[in-house]
C-alpha cells in the first residue's frame, strides 16, 4: 500500500496495552479498534480472527506471541496501539516495548484480581516512569465484586489507583490527597482542574482506573474518553532521535526494524548512523539508507514520505540496527530486567548443517536478542535461553515454519551467573611480535542486581581518550565469563586505571584481547560467587493444604511470607531456586487436584544454594579454557610468550595501580565517615548520588552557570563532551580552554585573614585595608605561580546583597551573596571543577577541609600558604639576582631594589604598601 504521510492532528500518543495471560487485552484492543472504524467487526481471541493476533501460531493458541501496532483516530488524538504479549515466555517483548511507550493500559481479569505478573508489570511500568491507566475487565462475570478489587488494586500496586467511574466528589477528594499543591487548590475551589489531574497522572501519582467488559463493549467508550481527556501530547526536541525496539521480517523477508522518533523527522532515503553523541564508543560505525519507511495497522501498512517526533514505523533497509538501540541523540536501553533462566541444547536432525543452523539461529535472534544463541564448542551443541516450556513449542514451530527444520530441545539447564566479594586488580598485556597493549582495571562488588558497570579513572596524560573508549566498548560488548563456571559475570564494576599503548605497533584488536585478559586476571584474584537465579511466586491453594506448601518450600531453599486468606483460599507468597520449582506446578496441580494454582514469574539472582554440587556437575577449569585465557602474552628476542595469571604483576610494564586506587577511596571514605559524624550534612544512605547529598541545591545548573559567569566570564572553559555506552560512566576529557590555567587556587578570604597576625591586626583597625593588602599578596603570588587566583569573602551578612565579583590586576575577587558564606561558594566551584582541573583551597576551616578533600581538591592551611608565599618570594629574589649578575641592566637593577623593598614589607608585614 502507498500513500503520503497523515496529517498530524493536535495531539499524538503512543498507548501500550500490558495484562497477564487471559485478561482480555486483546479484546480490549479489538473493541477500541471497532468503536473508533478501524475495523468493521470486533474480532475474538478464541474465534482466532482477532485483528492483531495475525501470526498462525497465535490463533492457534489464542495468545499473544509478538507486540503489534495498530494507528486509530480517537475524536481529535491519533494513536499509536502497541499490543504486547501477556504470557511471562514472551515477557522480554514486552518488556523491550515500554521503552517508546508514552501511556500504558494494564488490564486486569476482574474475576482473578491481582496476580502474580500483574505484580511484576507493575514494577517494570514504575521502573520505565510510565503513565498508567487501568480498565478493569470482564466485570460481567459472576462473582466480580468491584469495591473489592478496588480496595485489592490500592493494597497490592498503589493507593493512587482511583475509580474514574464513580461518584464524582469521592473521586476529586481521592485525586487531591495524592499532592500537597492539589489539595490546597481543592480545598479552596473544591473542583480539580483536568490540567492538574493531567499533570498527577504523567507523575504517577494518580492511576485512573475503568471498570467494565470488552468482548461485550461494556465500559469502552468512558475509558476512550478518559483517555481522550486525561492525557497529553508529548514535546520533542529538534535534533534526530530514535529508540529501535524490535526486529521482525515480512512475508518477502525483508528485514523490519521498528523504532519510534524521539526527536526531529526521519525521510525516505536518508542515512542512518550509529555515531552519535550518545554512541561515540561503537566498534565499527554504520551508515545505512532509510529505503522505505512503513506506519503498520495490523498485517497491512501505509509507506511515507516522512514522519515525524513521537510516531512509530517500521523502516526497512537497516541491517545493523538491534532493540534497545539508540539512534542520534537517543541513548541506548539498559539490559531488560526479565531475562531468561532457562538454557537448552538444540537437538538436530541428522545430517542437518549444524554451522548453517547456527547462522539461521542468528537471524532469529535478531528478533529476539534474550534467546543468546551460542556455540558451544566442548559440546559441539548450539545453545539456547528460553523462559519456559511454552516459549519452546513456540521456537520450534517457527523454526519448523521458517526454515523446514524439524529440532528438539534437549534437557533444560538452570543460567548462572557469577560475582565477586571484593576487590581486585586485573592486568592484561597482550604484545606478540609487532603488537602491543596494556591495561589494568579494578574490580569491585556491585549492588545485588545492578549488573556491570563501567567507568574510567584513567589520565589522557596517560592513555589516550580514543583508546580509553575501545577498552570500555570491549568491556561492554560481550558476556565476560566466570572463573568458577565459566557463568556470566553480573553485579560489578569494572574501572579502567590505567592503560599503555605504542605509537607504532598498537591496532585496536590487540586492547580488545588485553581488556579480556584483565578481567579473567581480575577474577582470578578475587573470590568469585555462584549466583542462581529465584522464581517469585503467588500459591492460592485450599487452607488444609497449606502446611504441605510451606514445608515444600522450605525443602527447596525457598522463603515465604506468612499466609494470607483470600475469600475460600489461602494465599502463600514468597522466592524459590528455579532449579527446585522447575517441577513445582505439575506437583500442585496433582496433589491439590486441580483447585490449587501457582504462578511463577523470574525474580532476582542469589548465592547458589549448592553451589559445590554445581560446580562439580559443570566440571568448569579456567585454565583449560583457550578461548577466554587468564594469563597474558610477553615479548622477549623477537618472540611472544605465555605467562600465566599468578605471574603476570612480575611482567607487567605498568605499576600496580591499586595501592593508589585505595587511597583515592580511603581518603573519600574518610571524608564521609566524618562529615556525617560532624552532623552538618545529611546522609542519604546507599545508593545516594553523592557523599555531600545534604548539598544538593548547591547542584543547581542555573546557579552554577551564574557563578561561573560571574568568576570567568567570556573565559569559561570550553568542555567537549565524549560519547559512552549507555548506563556505563565515562569521566570526561581535559578539557579545550582559551589562556585558562590548569591550576586554581581558591583562597577563603577573611578566614586568611584572621589566620595571619599581621592582617588580624590590620582587620582590627582597618578591614578594608587587610582586604587589599591581601589581594596584593595574591596578586604577585599569582604573577610567579601562573595559577588562577580566587579571592572569597563573606558579605552574606549584607541584607538584599546580590553578590559581585572583581577582577583585580591579575586575580579575581569574588563578595558572595546574601546567605551564602564563603565555604558554600567555595564548595560549590570545587563540585563543579574539582574532578577537571587541579584545585587547590586555602583554608583553616576544620569542616571546611574535610568536605573540600571528599570533593578531590588539595587543601592549604592559612599557615601552609604563607609558607608558600614566603617560598616563592625567595625564589623571585634569587631569579632576580642571577638576571641581575648576567645582565647589569641599570633599570632592572632599580626595578630588584624597589620589588625586595616590596616583598619585605608585605613579608613583615610593618610597614605600609608602596605600589610599584
Amino acid at each position: 500500500m502507498g500513500g503520503q504521510k497523515p496529517e498530524k492532528t493536535k495531539k499524538h500518543i503512543c498507548v501500550g496495552l500490558l495484562a497477564h495471560v487471559d485478561a482480555g487485552k486483546t479484546t480490549l484492543s479489538e473493541a477500541l479498534l471497532y468503536l473508533n472504524g478501524a475495523i468493521r467487526k470486533a474480532g475474538r481471541v478464541d474465534h482466532g480472527d482477532a485483528f492483531l493476533d495475525n501470526f498462525v501460531l497465535e490463533r492457534e493458541r489464542g495468545i499473544t506471541i509478538f507486540s503489534k501496532q495498530a494507528e486509530l483516530t480517537m475524536g481529535k488524538m491519533q494513536v499509536t496501539l502497541l499490543d504486547t504479549p501477556g504470557h511471562v515466555d514472551f515477557s522480554a517483548e514486552m518488556e523491550r516495548t515500554l521503552q517508546v511507550l508514552d501511556y500504558a493500559v494494564l488490564v486486569i481479569n476482574g474475576a482473578d484480581g491481582v496476580q502474580g505478573h500483574t505484580q511484576t508489570l507493575w514494577k517494570l511500568l514504575k521502573r520505565y516512569r510510565i503513565p498508567t491507566f487501568l480498565f478493569i475487565n470482564k466485570m460481567d462475570q459472576p462473582g466480580t465484586d468491584r469495591e473489592r478489587i478496588l480496595e485489592e488494586l490500592k493494597k497490592r500496586l498503589d493507593e493512587g489507583c482511583i475509580d474514574f467511574l464513580g461518584e464524582k466528589e469521592d473521586m476529586l477528594e481521592q485525586i487531591a490527597m495524592t499532592d500537597e499543591d492539589v489539595l490546597e487548590s481543592y480545598l479552596e475551589s473544591g473542583d480539580v482542574r483536568d490540567k492538574e489531574i493531567i499533570q498527577l497522572i504523567i507523575e504517577r501519582k494518580v492511576f485512573p482506573c475503568y471498570f467494565g467488559s470488552a468482548l461485550k463493549m461494556s465500559g469502552v467508550e468512558e475509558f476512550q474518553k478518559g483517555l481522550e481527556i486525561y492525557t497529553a501530547g508529548k514535546s520533542y526536541p529538534e535534533q534526530f532521535g530514535a529508540k529501535v525496539f524490535k526486529i521482525a521480517r515480512d512475508e518477502q523477508g525483508n528485514r523490519l526494524t521498528y523504532m519510534k522518533l524521539t526527536g526531529g523527522s526521519l525521510k525516505v532515503k536518508e542515512l542512518l548512523t550509529n555515531r552519535s553523541s550518545e554512541s561515540q564508543m561503537a566498534d565499527e560505525i554504520w551508515e545505512e539508507k532509510a529505503d522505505q519507511i512503513r506506519i503498520y495497522s495490523g498485517t497491512k501498512y501505509d509507506t511515507v514520505k516522512e514522519i515525524a517526533a513521537g510516531e512509530v514505523c517500521a523502516v526497512t533497509g537497516l541491517t545493523r540496527t538491534y532493540p534497545g538501540q539508540g539512534l542520534g541523540i537517543e541513548a541506548a536501553s539498559a539490559q531488560p530486567v526479565l531475562q531468561p533462566v532457562l538454557t537448552y541444547g538444540l537437538i538436530l536432525p541428522e545430517g542437518t548443517n549444524v554451522h548453517e543452523m547456527l547462522l539461521k539461529m542468528k537471524r532469529l535472534e535478531e528478533e529476539e536478542p534474550e534467546l543468546h544463541i551460542v556455540w558451544n564448542e566442548h559440546l559441539g551443541e548450539i545453545h539456547v535461553q528460553v523462559m519456559g516450556e511454552i516459549q519452546i513449542e513456540i521456537l520450534k514451530s517457527l523454526i519448523r515454519e521458517r526454515y523446514g527444520v524439524e529440532v528438539e530441545f534437549g534437557t533444560g539447564s538452570i543460567v548462572y551467573k557469577e560475582t565477586i566479594t571484593k576487590r581486585s586488580e586485573g592486568v592484561g598485556h597482550f604484545e606478540p611480535l609487532r603488537h602491543y597493549a596494556e591495561v589494568h582495571l579494578i574490580l569491585e562488588p556491585g549492588e545485588p542486581g545492578s549488573g556491570l558497570v563501567f567507568d574510567t579513572i584513567c589520565s589522557e596524560d596517560v592513555l589516550d581518550r580514543n583508546w580509553q573508549r575501545l577498552i570500555l566498548t570491549h568491556l561492554g560488548e560481550r558476556e565476560h565469563p566466570g572463573v568458577l563456571s565459566g557463568a556470566p559475570i553480573t553485579d560489578m564494576k569494572i574501572t579502567l586505571a590505567a592503560g599503555r599503548a605504542h605509537l607504532k605497533h598498537t591496532e585496536g584488536g590487540d586492547f580488545r584481547q588485553a581488556t579480556y585478559r584483565a578481567v579473567r586476571h581480575g577474577l582470578k584474584r578475587n573470590e568469585s560467587v555462584l549466583l542462581e537465579p529465584y522464581y517469585a511466586f503467588r500459591l492460592e491453594l485450599p487452607p488444609d493444604l497449606i502446611g504441605r506448601a510451606m514445608t515444600d518450600i522450605q525443602r527447596m531453599g525457598g522463603t515465604f511470607e506468612p499466609a494470607q486468606t483470600e475469600g475460600e483460599m489461602t494465599v502463600l507468597t514468597g522466592s524459590a531456586p528455579v532449579s527446585e520449582m522447575r517441577d513445582y506446578p505439575r506437583e500442585v496441580t496433582s496433589y491439590t487436584r486441580g483447585r490449587g494454582r501457582i504462578f511463577c514469574t523470574p525474580g532476582e539472582y542469589r548465592p547458589c544454594h549448592n553451589t559445590e554440587e554445581v560446580l562439580a556437575s559443570m566440571g568448569y577449569d579456567a585454565e583449560q579454557d583457550t578461548e577466554n585465557p587468564t594469563g597474558s602474552v610477553f615479548c622477549a628476542h623477537g618472540a611472544g610468550y605465555y605467562v600465566p595469571w599468578n605471574e603476570v604483576e612480575e611482567h607487567m610494564h605498568i605499576e600496580s595501580q591499586m595501592g593508589k586506587w585505595q587511597r583515592q577511596r580511603a581518603a573519600m571514605e574518610q571524608s564521609e565517615t566524618e562529615i556525617s559524624a560532624s552532623g552538618d550534612i545529611a546522609d542519604d544512605g546507599p545508593g545516594s548520588g553523592s557523599a555531600f547529598a545534604g548539598y544538593g541545591s548547591w547542584q543547581e545548573e542555573k546557579e552554577l552557570e551564574e557563578i561561573f559567569k560571574k568568576t570567568y566570564g567570556e573565559r569559561r572553559p570550553k568542555y567537549v563532551v565524549p560519547g559512552g555506552i549507555t548506563g556505563k560512566s565515562f569521566t570526561k576529557p581535559k578539557p579545550v580552554r582559551e589562556e585558562i590555567y590548569d591550576h586554581y587556587l581558591l583562597v577563603d578570604g577573611y578566614n586568611v585573614i584572621h589566620a595571619w597576625e599581621d592582617l588580624k591586626e590590620l582587620a582590627a583597625v582597618n578591614l578594608d585595608g587587610a582586604r587589599t593588602k591581601l589581594m596584593d599578596i595574591m596578586s604577585n603570588y599569582q604573577g610567579y605561580k601562573k595559577c588562577n587566583v580566587i579571592i572569597v569573602f563573606d558579605a552574606y551578612k549584607q541584607e538584599g546583597y546580590q553578590g559581585d565579583v572583581v577582577h583585580y590586576h591579575n586575580i579575581d575577587v569574588v563578595y558572595t551573596k546574601e546567605a551564602e558564606t564563603a565555604d558554600q561558594y567555595i564548595e560549590k566551584v570545587v563540585h563543579d571543577i574539582g574532578r577537571k582541573y587541579k584545585v587547590t583551597v586555602a583554608t583553616s576551616d576544620g569542616l571546611e577541609q574535610i568536605i573540600i578533600r571528599g570533593q578531590g581538591a588539595s587543601l592549604l592551611s592559612s599557615r601552609e600558604l604563607r609558607t608558600e608565599i614566603e617560598i616563592a618570594n625567595a625564589q623571585i629574589q634569587e631569579e632576580i639576582a642571577e638576571k641581575r649578575q648576567k645582565n647589569g641592566n641599570y633599570l632592572f637593577n632599580y626595578l630588584d631594589e624597589d620589588l625586595s623593598e616590596y616583598m619585605e614589607e608585605i613579608r613583615l608585614g610593618k610597614k605600609e604598601e608602596k605600589k610599584l
